[in-house]
């Protein structure tokens, strides 16, 4: 208990800390984009080309439209660019929270997204292509009428989407989260196509080259409105910034912009000699190793401390709830172990039927929103993964504690021990040889699990893959590394515990078998 209690204080000095130096300074400029949708923003792995290292991600590089842009706008602000790196779903509510100041990811100011946030004037106008596989039927098509059956289909929460609705005759799809989503599924054969900015269409065909787009002539395309067709920089409601941001973008030099462009398409351009499919394997390992390795530092970190956190919080929890309070003795302590009991009960059940996804959402941008506790991400996954592994392990350590024979509780209470010594000195030793296999299933399952943290911009190994695939637009090659990845942690780990679940087994029945050889000795 002693060491529970330093690793307990620890954790809250942790915790402490976290919030108190995440506050930015006054001095900075706080923008957030996906830095996955090349070439708007992308990631590196120096600060080649302007590039800028992401704050929420040390080691990784972000470049980019998007990118350049918010460089000139904090260069007129005279302030210092930090970029953050947020999955396109967690923008808009970093960016209420006060996690972010504004949003810079090619993001269009449609009246949708006005309720929520305001919008400077545009920095970028955009011609709008269909993105077809090069050999695809529809390759010649002169009109968006002219696709027919087409299995089509856009970006999740984006305009893109509905202009679709705009297309006579074709077979509208589900929305997808990404681009390089909606890349892989077109190169894959699950839709015929997708609709997208020409600059996007055009890293995407370079990366790509079984691709190709389709442009339409005048009158012969999507109607679009400035809303639809512009991106803007994102700001909170009423924010004081909006007229001078306003002011900077209306002031860039149109043809240096567009230059500007031209070179962010040109650095995500594929190399024209031909490369192998692994031979692409290879290279995207060979520049992204270290973001990877990142990726799996972190997923590993999280996984093997929230596991451990989580079994402390299971444990305690179960412990506290098998305590059995004489209701004639103790009608205080009866009624308030009942009130604590409910709790714990809520506890387990609000996070064993919600997702970890959900759960994320709500504490990592709740915390900030409501009650102004500004989380690091890391410190945030932490928190989260481990209560939610407390909540099912909880259950895990009260079957195991079920299964221990009822006589020996009744024995301690005999011999005059307390309910703590029963269970730390005589019940639960015991328990954990028999629930050992699922706390070690439960860590195999958190290393896949830490995944979707993404949604609250963790480093961890998918969030990185993420961003290589949408830099590289070689989407099925970076996430084949990611799942070899995977597999191989899982399959180590598995067998590591396999091991240690061996030892401990052999172990205690050599002492059992010692033990009773010593009283058969003695009969």
């Amino acid at each position: 208990m002693k060491k529970f209690r330093r690793f307990f204080l620890a954790f809250i000095f942790i915790f402490v800390l976290n919030i108190t130096s995440s506050y930015a300074s006054e001095d900075t400029f706080k923008v957030g984009m996906e830095v996955n949708y090349a070439p708007f923003n992308f990631s590196q792995v120096d600060d080649s080309n302007g590039a800028v290292e992401v704050a929420n991600s040390k080691g990784e590089y972000a470049n980019g439209i998007d990118v350049q842009t918010a460089k000139m706008i904090a260069d007129k602000l005279g302030k210092k660019l930090e970029i953050y790196k947020i999955d396109w779903d967690g923008l808009p509510p970093a960016l209420t929270s006060g996690k972010i100041d504004a949003i810079i990811a090619g993001m269009s100011p449609t009246a949708e997204r006005k309720k929520e946030i305001d919008f400077t004037s545009p920095y970028y106008f955009a011609d709008l292509t269909v993105v077809v596989k090069k050999n695809s039927k529809y390759m010649n098509a002169k009109s968006i009428n002219d696709f027919k059956g087409a299995k089509l289909t856009g970006q999740l929460n984006t305009f893109h989407y509905d202009l679709l609705d705009q297309m006579q005759g074709i077979d509208k799809q589900t929305a997808m989260d990404s681009f390089p989503t909606m890349i892989s599924a077109t190169k894959a054969g699950s839709i015929d196509g997708y609709v997208s900015e020409k600059v996007g269409a055009l890293s995407a065909v370079a990366a790509n080259p079984d691709l190709n787009y389709v442009e339409f002539p005048e009158g012969k395309g999507f109607k679009t409105n400035d809303e639809d067709t512009t991106c803007a920089v994102g700001l909170v409601k009423n924010s004081p910034m909006n007229a001078e941001i306003s002011k900077i973008v209306e002031g860039f030099n149109r043809d240096d912009f567009d230059k500007m462009m031209e070179k962010m398409v040109a650095i995500t351009a594929a190399d024209e000699k031909e490369v192998s499919f692994f031979g692409q394997m290879k290279n995207i390992w060979d520049e992204y190793s270290s973001i990877f390795i990142k990726g799996i530092v972190n997923t590993l970190l999280i996984s093997i401390i929230a596991t451990s956190i989580g079994f402390i919080i299971g444990l305690l929890v179960t412990v506290i709830r098998k305590i059995d309070v004489d209701k004639n003795k103790n009608k205080v302590g009866y009624i308030i172990h009942k009130i604590v009991n409910f709790l714990l009960s809520v506890y387990v059940e609000v996070f064993r039927s919600t997702p970890m996804m959900v759960q994320a959402m709500l504490i990592f941008y709740g915390a900030k929103q409501f009650l102004n506790i500004d989380m690091s991400t890391m410190f945030a996954a932490l928190m989260i993964v481990s209560i939610n592994t407390g909540a099912y392990l909880s259950e895990v350590v009260r079957g195991g504690i079920n299964a221990v024979d009822k006589g020996q509780f009744e024995a301690c209470k005999a011999l005059g021990m307390t309910h703590s010594q029963t269970m730390f000195n005589v019940v639960i030793p015991q328990a954990i040889k028999s629930i050992l296999p699922s706390i070690g299933n439960e860590f195999v399952i958190n290393i896949k699990d830490t995944s979707v943290l993404n949604v609250i911009s963790v480093t961890e190994l998918f969030f990185v893959s993420k961003s290589i695939a949408g830099s590289t637009y070689q989407i099925f090659q970076t996430y084949l590394i990611t799942a070899i990845i995977y597999f191989i942690l899982t399959f180590v780990v598995t067998r590591i515990i396999m091991q240690l679940e061996k030892r401990y087994i052999n172990k205690e029945f050599t002492l059992e078998s010692s033990t009773g050889g010593i009283h058969g000795n003695n009969n």
